[in-house]
């Protein structure tokens, strides 16, 4: 079993905390900070304020196996969703308390946040597909046979968009209740596509990842789409995420390998964390998998939401019970600092939109090989 506070810092004893833009400052009336050092809920969210070093208490203890795939902090005040395996949970108060609020059709959906209250929860790589309003589900019906991505528009509550692992761009006005195919696919047919990322400023902007091709991204909602470089030195390469900065939404983060690369005993075997500066259309290697700092293909991304030079990222593994490294990446200095915790992993991450030096950790206890 797995306790939340007794993360170990390892190498960043003199982290300095993500402090608020002017943005982000002007939602403090509405979005607080936790005032609790310890969370009343079963142990799927926790969350600290010293970028890992120390993580808040729970009142319960995670247990085998769950995963919590899905967090988001929402518009309304102080309000989070969180997912642990098919369960909805909800907090009110800025994560200091969780309660069920509901059930979802999928152990593994991911959440994407809309305005207020609501919600989406999508499989990745599956049919699922809910529109979430307060703590009521609604199932909807998935326009693509499988989903590999959903954005939402702040300009417009009822304005959905959703990817299909068939590359194309799906369209709804009316928070998911018909769609309508949209643009040109991504990638030629019969490309495997992993994930489409949608800018959450902008639903127009979009990046995708696939199998051989690389990444592609468009900035008219799917009507054209521009093929990505950098990913590679050979021909191809697998993109299998992507993440757009909340700062700058000119600058993308994937996670991938170079094929080219790609052979036993060739140090990082072609895997790479990358960075783009020009909203996904070109990219440059940043990070290279060691053995200091690890990369898997589902490495969990998620850039500072006030700083654009900045990552957070993941690994962890219950094998023999080594626990999980978050890490910070800072591109403008080139340096890597990482904290420990105890966790079998965290599977996702959200700020809170107002402090964000308050960071959500959704975690999962998978438990101990047999």
């Amino acid at each position: 079993m797995k306790r939340a506070g007794t993360a170990v810092i390892t190498a960043a004893a003199a982290l300095a905390l993500v402090q608020p833009s002017a943005a982000t400052a002007a939602t403090s009336t509405t979005w607080t900070a936790p005032t609790c050092n310890r969370v009343v809920g079963d142990g799927a969210v926790t969350f600290t304020t010293d970028l890992g070093a120390s993580l808040a208490g729970t009142t319960g203890t995670l247990k085998p196996v769950s995963y919590t795939h899905g967090l988001v902090a929402l518009g309304a005040p102080d309000t989070l969703l969180a997912t642990r395996n098919s369960e909805l949970q909800r907090s009110t108060d800025a994560g200091c308390s969780w309660t069920r609020a509901g059930s979802l059709g999928s152990a593994s959906a991911r959440l994407t946040a809309g305005s207020g209250t609501r919600a989406f929860a999508w499989e990745p790589n599956g049919g699922y597909l809910a529109r979430i309003d307060g703590s009521t589900v609604t199932p909807l019906t998935s326009p693509a046979a499988s989903v590999v991505g959903v954005g939402t528009d702040p300009a417009d509550p009822n304005h959905v968009r959703l990817a299909g692992n068939d590359g194309r761009l799906y369209d709804s006005r009316n928070a998911g209740a018909t769609w309508t195919a949209t643009g040109t696919p991504a990638f030629p047919a019969g490309t495997g596509v992993y994930s489409v990322t949608f800018d959450a400023a902008d639903p127009n902007h979009a990046v995708a990842g696939a199998m051989v091709r690389g990444g592609a991204v468009t900035t008219d909602g799917g009507a054209t789409w521009t093929a990505s470089t950098g990913l590679t030195s050979g021909t191809s390469a697998n993109l299998f995420a992507t993440a757009v900065s909340p700062a700058n939404p000119q600058v993308v983060y994937g996670i991938g390998i170079d094929l080219a690369e790609s052979v036993p005993g060739s140090g990082s075997e072609g895997r790479h964390l990358y960075r783009s500066t020009d909203g996904g259309r070109a990219f440059a290697k940043v990070l290279d998998d060691t053995a200091e700092h690890k990369l898997t293909n589902s490495t969990l991304l998620a850039p500072s939401p006030t700083d654009p030079n900045v990552l957070h990222f993941e690994y962890g593994t219950y094998f023999m019970g080594y626990g999980t490294d978050l890490f910070r990446l800072d591109t403008a200095t080139g340096t890597v600092t990482k904290t420990h915790n105890a966790f079998d992993g965290v599977s996702a991450i959200a700020f809170n939109p107002a402090h964000p030096s308050v960071m959500y950790l959704g975690v999962e206890e998978a438990g101990s090989p047999s």
